[in-house]
C-alpha cells in the first residue's frame, strides 16, 4: 500500500458545465449554500493542523469547477506558501481560465489539469450539455493562455464515452506529439450518470494502447510520473506523454495514496465507496480540538486499504454512488 499523502480538495461543488458523465440530464442538484462551504481559513487549518502532521505534501484544488470559487486565487497562494508543501495543483475545465491563468501561475499555481473530452465542437457541447453559443473556443482559449504562462506539466484530462468521442483518441492523442502536453485517457466510471454508464459502459485503456499503436508503432513508458495512478506512455519522438487511468478494468486500489474533501467539509477514503467518510467540518466549527480530528483521520488512514472499492466485477451498484463527481471533487 502506498503511503497516503495526497489530498484533493473541492473547492466548490458547483460547475458552468453540466457534463454529461458527470450530471444526468435534466438532473437537479443540490448546490451546497455558501455558508455551508468550507472557508478558506478552515481549508488552511485543516491542511496545516490535521493533514499536514499526518505526512500529507500534495494537494489538489478541485470542484465542481473551483475557478468559480471566490478567492480561489488568493487560496492557492495560501496552500502554496505553506512550507510543507511539495505540489500543488488544480483541476479546471478552462472556460474561464484565459483570464485566471497569469494569477494563478503567479499566486504559486505550477500544475493544472484540464478536462478536454472531444476537439469537434459540437461534441464537445454535447459532452458539456451546452445548447446555447458553442463553449469550445473559449475553453481552447483558456489551454492556450496555460500553456503560454508556463504551466507544466499541462494535463488533458479526456473521459473516453463509447460512441460519443472514442473516434477522436488518435486525434487527442497527437496533440501531445508537438507540444509538452499530457494528454490522459479515463475510463468512464459510474458515478454521477448511471443510466449513461448502463448505456454506453466503458472502453478498456488496452483497447485505445492498442489504436494508438496501429498509427505510430509502439508506445514507450515514460519516466514522466504524476501523483495518480496513469500507466504513462509516449509516442515515439513525441515531446508529451499519454497517460492511461484504467479503474474499471485495471484495479489499482493498491496504489491509491489519495483522499477526498468534499467542499462541505467530508473527508473520502475512497472515490468509489462512500462508507468511511467522516465530517471534518461540523466539529471544526463547534471548537474542537484540530488533534482530535487529526486522530480521526489517523484511525481513517489505518482502515483504508479494507475501504478501497476492488469489486470491479459486482456491477454497478447505484448505492455506492450516492453523490456526483461535482460534489464528490473528482
Amino acid at each position: 500500500m502506498n503511503q497516503v499523502d495526497y489530498l484533493r480538495i473541492s473547492a466548490i461543488d458547483r460547475c458552468n458545465f453540466r457534463c454529461h458523465y458527470c450530471m444526468p440530464e435534466g438532473a437537479e442538484l443540490d448546490y451546497i449554500l455558501r455558508p455551508e462551504l468550507l472557508r478558506s481559513e478552515e481549508i488552511l487549518t485543516l491542511l496545516q493542523e490535521v493533514f499536514i502532521p499526518l505526512g500529507f505534501r500534495k494537494f489538489r484544488l478541485t470542484g465542481g469547477e473551483p475557478l468559480l470559487r471566490p478567492g480561489i486565487v488568493n487560496l492557492v497562494r495560501e496552500i502554496a506558501s505553506l512550507p510543507a508543501t511539495e505540489d500543488l495543483s488544480l483541476s479546471t475545465n478552462a472556460f474561464l481560465l484565459a483570464d485566471m491563468a497569469r494569477d494563478l501561475y503567479d499566486a504559486g499555481l505550477r500544475r493544472i489539469n484540464i478536462s478536454l473530452d472531444s476537439l469537434v465542437p459540437e461534441t464537445f457541447d454535447k459532452i458539456i450539455g451546452n445548447r446555447g453559443r458553442s463553449r469550445w473556443e473559449q475553453t481552447w482559449k483558456g489551454i492556450q493562455a496555460a500553456h503560454k504562462v508556463g504551466f507544466n506539466p499541462l494535463k488533458l484530462n479526456v473521459v473516453v464515452i463509447p460512441g460519443i468521442n472514442d473516434r477522436e483518441v488518435l486525434d487527442l492523442a497527437a496533440l501531445s506529439i508537438d507540444r509538452n502536453w499530457h494528454v490522459r485517457f479515463i475510463e468512464f466510471m459510474p458515478i454521477g450518470n448511471i443510466e449513461l454508464f448502463g448505456e454506453r459502459a466503458w472502453i478498456p485503456s488496452e483497447e485505445l494502447r492498442q489504436r494508438i499503436r496501429s498509427q505510430w508503432g509502439s508506445l514507450e513508458s515514460s519516466d514522466v510520473k504524476g501523483n495518480g495512478p496513469a500507466d504513462v506512455f509516449q509516442i515515439p519522438g513525441a515531446k508529451g506523454t499519454l497517460g492511461f487511468i484504467s479503474q474499471m478494468s485495471e484495479c489499482f486500489c493498491d496504489r491509491c495514496n489519495r483522499m477526498r474533501l468534499s467542499a462541505d467539509g467530508w473527508l473520502r477514503p475512497c472515490l468509489l465507496n462512500e462508507s468511511g467518510q467522516i465530517d471534518l467540518k461540523t466539529p471544526l466549527r463547534q471548537g474542537i480540538d484540530p488533534a482530535q480530528l487529526r486522530e480521526k483521520v489517523r484511525q481513517i488512514l489505518l482502515i483504508k486499504p479494507e475501504i478501497n472499492f476492488k469489486q470491479r466485477d459486482s456491477g454497478t451498484d447505484g448505492e455506492l454512488y450516492k453523490r456526483t463527481m461535482s460534489q464528490i471533487g473528482g
